[in-house]
């Protein structure tokens, strides 16, 4: 998953993502990112699940689509790749804050969401599966998009583009799953308090969690430096 930092970036396994980083971009620069990595794969497998279950609205899948085709075109009209893709990581991945920042996002907008729908089937809880599936469905796309923009074809400003892009559209999400968590009142049709509790809980986490993400993480700090470490390298190049 990724908080928006490059390639360990809104959801994916921290550790193993500092580890491996460099030997993967490499390797992705010289086969020309041919080859999904098998945390793209989980995560793809988790949109068509959602997708093929009826709970993910058609705007939804048109802002994946959309999402794709304009990371593309900006990528050769606005910001061609000036640098190596072993040079283009805008924070370094053994950053142990970093590392634990991206492992509370992955748990918090990941991996607790999934637990909870997957109860909630159990639960009979129709209308808490249907809230949280959006923000699930556009988390795990965002984690495949980041898979992609690091693949090495892309540069620093696309990096940015997807979580910045997907972070904005998700908080409309959140906002819509907390009102539902909120507007529930039959505890019968609900799974019963706790998950009443839970439900509201896991929301309001995600909606703090994120909110802080776009708002004091990615617009103010990531994206500047993001573009400053861009041209920077533009103009090294040129000379």
């Amino acid at each position: 998953m990724s908080g928006g930092v490059g390639p360990i970036s809104d959801i994916r396994l921290p550790k193993e993502e500092a580890e491996h980083k460099h030997v993967e971009d490499l390797k992705a620069h010289r086969s020309g990112g041919g080859f999904f990595t098998l945390r793209q794969l989980n995560v793809l497998a988790i949109t068509v699940v959602l997708a093929a279950s009826g709970m993910v609205s058609p705007e939804d899948f048109a802002f994946v689509l959309f999402s794709l085709l304009y990371m593309y075109l900006i990528s050769k009209i606005a910001f061609p790749i000036l640098s190596p893709p072993s040079q283009s990581s805008v924070f370094a991945p053994q950053n142990k804050i970093l590392l634990a920042y991206v492992s509370i996002g992955a748990l918090i907008g990941l991996f607790l969401p999934i637990i909870y729908i997957f109860e909630g089937i159990f639960e009979g809880d129709k209308e808490g599966i249907k809230a949280a599936a959006p923000h699930v469905f556009l988390l795990a796309s965002q984690v495949f998009m980041e898979g992609v923009s690091s693949s090495g074809r892309f540069s620093i400003p696309i990096r940015v583009f997807v979580p910045v892009f997907y972070n904005s559209r998700r908080i409309f999400t959140i906002v819509e799953w907390l009102r539902a968590e909120i507007s529930k009142v039959d505890e019968q049709h609900s799974g019963g308090e706790r998950r009443l509790f839970v439900g509201r809980a896991l929301a309001m986490a995600n909606l703090g969690f994120w909110g802080f993400n776009l708002f004091g993480f990615l617009l103010p700090f990531y994206l500047p430096k993001a573009f400053k470490k861009y041209y920077s390298s533009g103009y090294k190049a040129k000379d």
